[in-house]
């Protein structure tokens, strides 16, 4: 007790200060109708500020759920374009109806199926580099599944999986291989990466016929085993004729920058493993 009238005794000069100040700014808030709109407009200000300040802090730490979040709703929104394209298609040649037409039908019908994952860790500063996703079979995902970003831009497929892990080959690997087109002209040719810069792919034997311009947009064509048809992997930067001049060797800006990935949708092509075993068929291995 003694010590704490003391501590008191110390500060009262400026305990004293606190409490005048306050009685004066009291006397002057409730003065004028003018005094209270200022002190009430400073209040609204300093307040409003801080809650910005926080509202801020706490947006910035809940980016990544946000993006998750977004990812996951991609997805659903391409399975759902998927069952209505395939039975928008079916409906022109099949006798079943909409009315008719369950949901079971319609997931059928789909050739594509799509689901999210993370990425945990990958690279692009080497001649073959992978990523690894968080999702492995018990969520899901299989073998040979194409990987795009959640804006639709290509990234690679998947190479192995475990229970609850996933290795993607992406197009930053000088293994890796598919089939692109100038999605103004229609003409394909092979997309590859020469190991050099993790922003550019190039294209070979493209036909020297093709209609390209700088800028054009490169998408997958419909000759691509992991990849639907349509799939954004980049833009001319530059082509050339090669040196039979036969075709076109294109340097191709990607659409994706590996280097920043975080949330990505995994597609699944359900009729790839049926067309897969009906080019092992024995009819087939005749020719």
């Amino acid at each position: 007790m003694y010590k704490l009238i003391e501590f008191i005794r110390r500060i009262y000069v400026v305990l004293l200060f606190i409490l005048i100040e306050a009685i004066a700014l009291d006397y002057y808030a409730h003065s004028t109708s003018y005094a209270k709109a200022k002190i009430l407009a400073y209040a609204t200000s300093v307040t409003g500020s801080l809650n910005q300040s926080i509202y801020s802090l706490r947006h910035y730490f809940t980016l990544r759920d946000e993006n998750q979040m977004l990812a996951e709703r991609v997805a659903e929104l391409e399975n759902s374009l998927a069952l209505y394209r395939e039975r928008e298609s079916q409906l022109a040649t099949d006798t079943l109806t909409m009315a008719t037409m369950d949901s079971t039908t319609m997931a059928s019908l789909a050739q594509y199926s799509y689901t999210t994952a993370r990425v945990v860790s990958g690279s692009v500063n080497e001649p073959q580099n992978f990523i690894t996703l968080n999702r492995g079979r018990q969520q899901g995902v299989m073998e040979d599944m194409a990987v795009v970003t959640p804006d639709g831009a290509m990234v690679g497929y998947v190479l192995v999986c475990s229970d609850n892990y996933a290795i993607v080959v992406p197009m930053l690997n000088t293994k890796f291989r598919t089939s692109g087109k100038i999605s103004r002209d229609g003409h394909a040719g092979a997309i590859s990466w020469d190991g050099t810069s993790p922003y550019r792919v190039q294209m070979r034997e493209l036909s020297k016929y093709t209609d390209i311009e700088i800028g054009d947009e490169v998408t997958s064509s419909n000759l691509s085993h992991y990849f639907p048809e349509g799939i954004r992997i980049g833009y001319v930067e530059s082509f050339v004729e090669n040196s039979n001049h036969t075709s076109y060797d294109v340097e191709i800006r990607l659409a994706a920058d590996m280097s920043r990935l975080s949330n990505v949708i995994l597609i699944q092509n359900n009729t790839y493993g049926e067309a897969e075993e009906l080019k092992q068929s024995d009819r087939m291995k005749e020719f």
